[in-house]
């Protein structure tokens, strides 16, 4: 069954799959379930076709769900990606059950947490129709979503002492790594989200060009649709700092690099996203080949700052005087 739960998570993420395995056994399987199981509440809280009278109880107590033995879900709808991770959920329980009772312990407490805050959103009706309101909610969101996992793999990695025990009680760090991370795929999403009635950018932000999220891909809103976007990468860069202060306190090779790859094809994939209207159009990516080198690239905490730095530049020769951000982008 263990075999089964590292197929399921190279069908749910590939690039999260390569960076898991890498690391140390001592923590790779905690971080493997850690995955499958966020997972799991992600694709009950994303799925459009559960009543919300269903999805949140699911989700308030899907920390205790995790330890009934032989649980499986079958009702996602038949288009949900990670439908088959549900309907064969018994495995990744079995494999959770036989892990130390101290990763268990952070697993459980970060899926109580997620979930109730999963469950805030699915039932916040005003959240439904307007989505994300202020930059603080943008924040908040991103933290039941992401600076969680974020918080809650930095855990594992000091309990399982690979990394410092002192480590544990850092929050601030982790969280920001993972809005880094969260913010950049909410960008990148924008035309699946908009299509299937999702809004996650902030209202604050979007709410000064247009009067609605979907129109900033209509013909005729193309400097908007930029300036936009602009101002929500800005937003996004603010937490590079606390990143790079992070990645620098990390001792571990394999943990550095299970942490460095996503940030920087997050900050790759920015620089890419930023003035380019292609990002209302389709799901834009990086190329396969700029992926590889980065990966090969993330070594330690100097070639990772010289990758920040590239990409910091490419973002400030693209910057546009004209763009009203244009001074804050570059400071930022």
């Amino acid at each position: 069954s263990k075999i089964r739960c590292y197929e399921f998570l190279k069908q749910t993420s590939r690039s999260f799959a390569t960076v898991i395995q890498e690391l140390d056994e001592e923590v790779r399987d905690a971080v493997c379930l850690f995955y499958l199981i966020l997972r799991g509440m992600d694709t009950i809280e994303d799925d459009m076709t559960l009543p919300i009278e269903n999805k949140e109880p699911l989700l308030r107590t899907f920390n205790e769900i995790i330890y009934k033995k032989g649980w499986t879900y079958t009702e996602s709808g038949p288009d949900e990606r990670d439908r088959n991770l549900l309907l064969e959920f018994d495995v990744v329980i079995e494999e959770f059950l036989h892990l130390k009772k101290e990763y268990r312990d952070i697993i459980t407490d970060i899926a109580s947490k997620t979930g109730n805050g999963m469950a805030d959103y699915v039932k916040n009706a005003e959240h439904n129709k307007c989505g994300v309101i202020t930059n603080n909610d943008f924040d908040l969101y991103c933290y039941y979503v992401a600076g969680l996992v974020g918080i809650g793999l930095n855990g594992l990695f000091s309990a399982s002492g690979l990394e410092s025990p002192d480590l544990a009680n850092e929050t601030k760090l982790p969280y920001a790594m993972g809005l880094f991370l969260q913010k950049t795929n909410i960008l990148r999403d924008y035309l699946d989200d908009v299509l299937n009635g999702r809004k996650y950018w902030p209202k604050e932000i979007w709410g000064k060009y247009a009067d609605d999220l979907s129109l900033l891909k209509e013909p005729g809103y193309e400097k908007e649709a930029i300036e936009c976007l602009s101002e929500v990468i800005m937003n996004t860069l603010q937490h590079v700092p606390d990143c790079l202060t992070y990645l620098y306190r990390l001792k571990n090779p394999s943990v550095f690099r299970f942490c460095a790859i996503p940030q920087v094809m997050a900050m790759a994939t920015l620089a890419f996203m930023f003035r380019n209207i292609e990002v209302y159009k389709k799901i834009v990516k990086i190329r396969k080949g700029v992926t590889v080198k980065l990966i090969l690239k993330c070594n330690n905490i100097y070639e990772v700052a010289s990758i920040y730095r590239h990409y910091g530049r490419v973002i400030i020769a693209k910057n546009d005087p004209k763009d009203p951000n244009f001074l804050k982008i570059s400071m930022a």
